[in-house]
């Protein structure tokens, strides 16, 4: 498995999962499939550069409560074993590692169902990290729910330690996570 920008070569692997019911986002999946598909039936091209946002041009983000907040600059990678396996995302604020209260985190990942247990997003977590580095961040942190062990897993592997037990912002609804947090130094 390797990471790969979104492209016109991949796409079709991309969409066949949201076809399958695969989501993104683990914090509004449904709506995000429908707006995925429907931005890449509209305009493909537009899709995959946004995919890749370094100086945070593009739209505002849309929180799991309906509230919209700016863009950070960040990017999205596939993973790729000769099809389609998930994606990771990374993003971050210039000039600090810190993160404004609705970001929960540098990096998010999501594998697809028929792929997980081989340890694709341990490596994906594993590649992206010196990314995280050259920007000259000295730490990310992730989040995770309680009961997501598997990603707890995955950060752990990573060299991810558990900082806090906290409750999520309002947009959010107050749910409990997991801050962990990976030193870059």
């Amino acid at each position: 498995m390797h990471l790969v920008f979104p492209s016109d070569e991949h796409l079709p692997g991309y969409v066949a999962a949201l076809e399958r019911g695969w989501s993104p986002d683990n914090t509004r999946p449904e709506a995000a499939i429908r707006e995925q598909l429907a931005a890449i039936a509209s305009d493909p091209a537009a899709f995959l550069r946004g995919m890749v946002d370094l100086e945070a041009k593009g739209p505002a983000v849309t929180l799991p409560d309906g509230s919209t907040v700016p863009r950070l600059p960040g990017y999205r990678k596939w993973m790729w074993d000769g099809e389609f396996c998930g994606s990771i995302g990374f993003r971050w604020q210039p000039g600090t590692a810190e993160l404004p209260p609705h970001v929960l985190g540098h990096i998010g990942y999501a594998t697809v169902p028929w792929k997980r247990n081989r340890g694709y997003a341990t490596l994906a977590l594993r590649l992206l990290l010196p990314e995280a580095k050259a920007l000259g961040l000295e730490y990310v942190e992730l989040t995770t729910d309680p009961g997501n062990v598997a990603s707890q897993r995955v950060i752990t592997a990573n060299g991810g330690v558990l900082v806090e037990h906290f409750t999520k912002p309002a947009q959010y609804a107050h749910e409990e996570g997991l801050r962990f947090r990976i030193d870059l130094r």
